[in-house]
């Protein structure tokens, strides 16, 4: 039998990667991991949390506004972006340097420099060195989706990471798609004074969430002054004058948008063209690595998890076929991929959005026997207390087992209440347990119990 370096050779650092890299650790595998920027990858970096810094400062603009209500006068004339971005870069280096700190706490080797395969069991390191393991796993992760006329110049025409790394801020902004990612910067910068349209070729903001639950985003967004258009197709851009024009068509006519800048967030390519995975025989489809229940590709000892898969391009999803893929390398009897529909979706604009499974309209589309039920906000004492009524709780459930097929969260702490619902899910526990379990007053999970009493049919607030 060949010797190798090491028994597992992580190839990227980000949330899947070096969560990977740990668990191969725990189940006393010698492992390396291999980065070219810095550990904790785009997630840690230049995405999930950085961007969650800009939206805690964005939601501390706002408070000005209940302060003003109770008499207080606050001065925002020299509010300082560059500040704020600080804060931001702040975090993002803090857990940076955690997660270096956990790999060697774990005697993980970590090595810097842009891996390439040279061999199904070998990685070339800038072409300096090689790393052998009896085992390769991929999980380089993935970037900012480009279209044809749409490139990014990092001034006029941004991508999510650049748009991170400004220090001050446009006058006007367009954005161009309405996702997780479109929605959330839409919700900073207009915090922070920009005035913001949003663009969006399908029929909804949030496409992938359900239609109830996007209405009440949609509410707030307009009452915050976000411009949104639906419906509406990116035609051309032009940027050779002093900010954008964008071409666009919505019902047949087509109409011309000025702003001084764009940002596009119309999804995320695999990063998997410059890796070597030809040299190796690794099966790719649409750029993606097609992989089997343990996320095993086609060539004997190599793995893929994360963004570079057809799952759901998320950091917990990645962390999780982490430690699935490890498991299996390690013989650690794991369980098979992921459920689809137990993977919580989050999205942390005000209102946040949690949510699983099925929505009403997948419901339809599947043929599902199903009913819904939906709790107000309002209907939980803390909401109205502390100001934060506007959301709803909603279960989607087998009419007939009252099986839980999915659940939608509007509103404060939606990211964070889902996971009961979740849990119950995962559990094949029914509304019934839900609604029976007693719940501490006041609070926000309240209005996940009255939503399982409505599937009961005895809620008591509503």
């Amino acid at each position: 039998m060949a010797e190798y370096d090491y028994d597992l050779v992580v190839l990227g650092a980000g949330p899947g990667g070096y969560v990977a890299a740990i668990r191969a650790s725990q189940l006393g595998l010698k492992a390396a991991v291999i980065e070219k920027e810095a550990p904790g990858g785009v997630c840690l970096n230049w995405g999930c949390i950085p961007s969650k810094s800009l939206i805690h400062q964005a939601e501390s603009v706002h408070t000005v506004e209940e302060l003003t209500k109770l008499g207080a006068k606050v001065d925002l004339s020299g509010l300082d972006y560059a500040k704020v971005h600080q804060k931001s870069r702040d975090a993002a280096g803090k857990l940076s340097k955690g997660v270096q700190a956990l790999l060697k706490k774990n005697k993980i080797d970590y090595i810097e420099g842009n891996g390439v395969f040279s061999g199904p069991h070998e990685i070339s390191v800038d072409g300096k060195k090689t790393v052998t393991g009896a085992s390769v796993l991929i999980a380089t992760g993935s970037r900012s989706r480009e279209i044809p006329g749409f490139e990014f110049d990092g001034k006029k025409v941004l991508d999510s990471r650049q748009i991170l790394g400004m220090t001050t801020l446009p006058k006007k902004l367009i954005i161009l798609g309405a996702g997780a990612i479109g929605m959330e910067f839409a919700y900073v910068m207009n915090a922070f004074g920009v005035e913001v349209t949003v663009i969006e070729m399908l029929d909804q903001i949030l496409p992938l969430e359900d239609a109830e639950v996007v209405s009440v985003v949609e509410k707030a967004f307009k009452r915050y002054g976000i411009e949104m258009r639906t419906a509406t197709k990116a035609k051309k851009l032009d940027r050779s004058g002093k900010g954008i024009k964008l071409d666009v068509e919505s019902g047949g006519k087509e109409e011309t948008l000025a702003a001084d800048m764009i940002l596009v967030a119309v999804g995320r390519a695999p990063n998997t063209e410059e890796i070597g995975l030809d040299r190796v025989g690794v099966t790719t489809d649409r750029g993606f690595v097609v992989v089997g229940d343990y996320y095993q590709t086609a060539v004997q000892g190599i793995y893929a998890i994360g963004d570079v898969t057809a799952s759901p391009l998320l950091a917990h999803v990645a962390s999780k076929e982490g430690e699935i893929a490890v498991e299996h390398i390690a013989g650690h009897n794991p369980e098979r991929r992921i459920d689809p529909d137990l993977i919580p979706s989050a999205v942390y604009c005000e209102p946040q959005v949690g949510s699983f499974g099925v929505t009403e309209k997948k419901a339809s589309e599947r043929g599902l026997n199903f009913k819904t039920a939906t709790f107000p906000y309002r209907g939980a004492g803390k909401s109205v207390a502390v100001e934060k009524s506007e959301g709803i709780v909603k279960i989607v459930y087998d009419a007939g087992t009252r099986e839980i097929l999915g659940g939608h969260v509007v509103g404060a702490n939606a990211t964070e209440l889902i996971h009961e619902l979740l849990l119950a899910k995962k559990a094949e526990l029914l509304p019934e347990d839900i609604a029976t379990m007693v719940h501490a007053h006041p609070t926000l999970s309240e209005a996940v119990m009255e939503s399982a009493r409505v599937v009961e049919g005895w809620p008591i607030h509503f």
